[in-house]
């Protein structure tokens, strides 16, 4: 398969580390210095790029009929647009704020916990989590998505970066 990476940073690094061992030829390296992106020699696209980027990116791909699967984090304001690009073009657009089986399988535990505690008011709920130095973005989308599971079935309205309210939980972030 020939592969598209945007982002070679420490994930999109690993990501080619992990495709040439399985015999897939990556194509493209585009970072923050790419000036122009040949789309007609991916069969896909592998997004770890960063919050600024990321649309552009998935946008790009769409427009172009390249398939593509989004890691990055922070950018979720235009998800819709994306989705609805998507739509438009028949195209193939996955994301997720996490790809590990072990935190997939934690946003499932996370959500029932938060049924079962739905009837119970005395618990508050917050989110501490913490990262290596080189992370970008805090918080991340892994306490994100897990405080939008938290907020789905409980009367908590939102998420706050360090603050705690009745109505919203805090997440706290730190690095180590």
């Amino acid at each position: 398969m020939n592969i598209g990476l945007f982002g070679y940073g420490k994930m999109g690094k690993m990501i080619e580390q992990l495709a040439v061992q399985r015999n897939h030829c990556i194509v493209a390296k585009i970072d923050v210095d790419t000036k122009e992106v040949d789309y007609s020699t991916m069969d896909i696209a592998i997004d770890f790029s960063s919050p600024e980027a990321a649309f552009t990116n998935i946008k790009g791909c769409l427009e172009h009929n390249v398939p593509v699967i989004s890691g990055t984090t922070g950018w979720l304001k235009d998800y819709d647009e994306a989705i609805s690009l998507c739509k438009e073009k028949n195209g193939a657009f996955i994301y997720a704020s996490n790809f590990s089986l072990g935190v997939n399988l934690f946003f499932e535990l996370n959500c029932y916990l938060a049924k079962m505690m739905h009837n119970l008011p005395q618990y508050k709920v917050a989110i501490e989590e913490t990262h290596h130095l080189q992370k970008l973005d805090a918080p991340s989308g892994t306490a994100i998505t897990l405080a939008e599971g938290i907020i789905e079935s409980t009367d908590y309205q939102g998420w706050q970066m360090d603050k705690s309210s009745d109505h919203n939980i805090p997440i706290i972030s730190k690095d180590c």
